[in-house]
């Protein structure tokens, strides 16, 4: 089964929520105006009660009230739904005046009263609704009365009869219109999705150049929309750099190859001495062992590029390596008559393993482009935030057209005499890839006929070394 969309679910979670809020609001309505019919009735009761009671304390005795009722009367005239009772307390309960529906008298001398006004909310037998104020009250003589006034609440129960049906008789059509604009506002708000939906269906590992708009996005879409487009902006970079690297990988191992099998065919069309065979063999090695050595440094680069979460570090004494490396690199440099030397010190927190390697890549690169007689400098210098480990030579140098390019994977300045001397054109981008492992940075400088100076740079750690 679909499941339903995201702006059918909004829309129905919204409509329940109007939904709930109109019929808070209608039951809320209804008890606010019951209240206040209430307390109306109440109040017109209490003022006509007081009226009554300031005339029988003026004026009226039992004897007048009886015959001349007419003061009171007045009171009560003109209101249909109003009714006045008036009983005596002593010696017995008796009617002294009753002006209006007579028919609620049975009902009426169940009431009680006090000194104080009382109101009696009761029902007749019709279930039409009353409301008795009473009180007990002195006439001129100083007898005691129980006066009644009774109002009759048809119309206020009328009023609220009318609102309940009125509100179940617009409350269906109320509430599709929540539904329904809820459905619409909820679509609306969501037009941005549409962007999304229709970059994701542009983007493909042959085209990753598409990006989705960020004008009058809102501020959650917005952040989404450059959280998108940044992963679109590496995944490019990355499979570009996937892409050349393929093609330099497919570009360099295409040559020994071709001279494998070139030195195979050729000495195999014929049968030849077994010098001639030991010496293609020999050619062959040395192919394959390029290849070798192409294939190992492709196999460390993918190790570098995995999180350095990964690879466990530790404090590592830059001078302690130097030093070893550079005794490592005595003999090749005693060869071409090249002095290595090494000032500074330092430690960082890295892997010492692929920190030997960027330094040995480094020195093996000085020493092979150093002219006979000649010093290759070592130095180690802290500054504020970095330490930096620096390699300098003297030479033919590079131009500078070369500089922003050297640490590119196959980039070789002289390929015919790079690969003559066996390199891969690797080196250079091991060193850049490990120095971002380490959070840092591999530079480089160079004068054509003047020094060259490569320099590794470190992130500052204070962490001691291990003993």
């Amino acid at each position: 089964m679909k499941p339903p969309s995201l702006s059918l679910r909004l829309g129905l979670s919204v409509s329940l929520m109007g939904t709930a809020l109109v019929v808070i609001l209608a039951i809320l309505t209804y008890a606010i105006l019951n209240y206040q019919l209430d307390l109306i009735a109440k109040n017109n009761l209490a003022g006509k009660l007081k009226q009554v009671e300031h005339s029988l304390n003026d004026d009226m005795t039992a004897r007048l009230l009886l015959q001349h009722p007419h003061a009171l009367l007045d009171m009560v005239m003109g209101h249909n739904n109003l009714s006045l009772t008036v009983y005596t307390l002593k010696p017995r309960s008796t009617i002294l005046l009753a002006a209006g529906d007579e028919s609620l008298i049975r009902k009426l001398p169940d009431i009680s009263a006090s000194d104080n006004s009382e109101f009696t909310a009761w029902s007749d037998d019709k279930g039409t609704d009353f409301l008795t104020a009473s009180k007990i009250m002195l006439l001129n003589d100083g007898n005691a009365v129980k006066v009644l006034l009774t109002v009759d609440r048809f119309e206020d129960t009328t009023l609220l009869g009318m609102y309940l049906k009125s509100a179940l008789l617009f409350f269906p059509a109320l509430l599709a219109l929540i539904g329904f604009g809820s459905w619409w506002i909820v679509r609306r708000g969501l037009t941005p999705l549409r962007r999304f939906r229709h970059i994701a269906s542009l983007v493909s590992a042959q085209d990753l150049t598409h990006r989705i708009s960020t004008e009058q996005l809102p501020q959650e879409l917005s952040d989404l929309a450059h959280a998108i487009n940044f992963m679109l902006h590496r995944l490019d970079d990355e499979v570009q750099q996937l892409s050349q690297f393929s093609d330099d990988l497919a570009h360099e191992l295409r040559s020994p190859i071709s001279n494998l099998m070139g030195k195979a065919q050729v000495t195999l069309s014929k049968k030849r001495p077994p010098e001639e065979y030991k010496l293609v063999l020999e050619c062959c090695t040395e192919e394959l062992e390029r290849v070798s050595r192409i294939v190992s440094d492709m196999l460390f680069l993918a190790q570098t590029n995995h999180p350095a979460s990964l690879i466990p570090f530790e404090p590592v004494q830059l001078e302690h390596e130097a030093a070893r490396l550079i005794e490592l690199f005595s003999l090749p440099a005693e060869e071409k008559q090249i002095g290595l030397n090494m000032d500074g010190g330092g430690i960082v927190l890295g892997d010492r393993l692929m920190i030997q390697r960027a330094i040995s890549n480094l020195l093996s690169n000085a020493i092979r482009h150093s002219p006979t007689m000649s010093n290759v400098h070592l130095t180690i210098e802290r500054r504020q935030q970095t330490i930096s480990l620096a390699v300098s030579n003297t030479g033919e140098g590079i131009p500078a057209q070369h500089l922003p390019h050297l640490f590119e994977r196959f980039y070789r300045v002289d390929p015919s005499r790079s690969r003559s001397e066996g390199g891969t054109g690797l080196g250079l981008a091991i060193i850049r890839s490990i120095m971002s492992l380490h959070g840092g940075s591999a530079k480089v400088s160079s004068i054509p006929g003047g020094v060259t100076v490569f320099s590794l740079i470190f992130p500052v750690t204070d962490k001691p070394p291990n003993p």
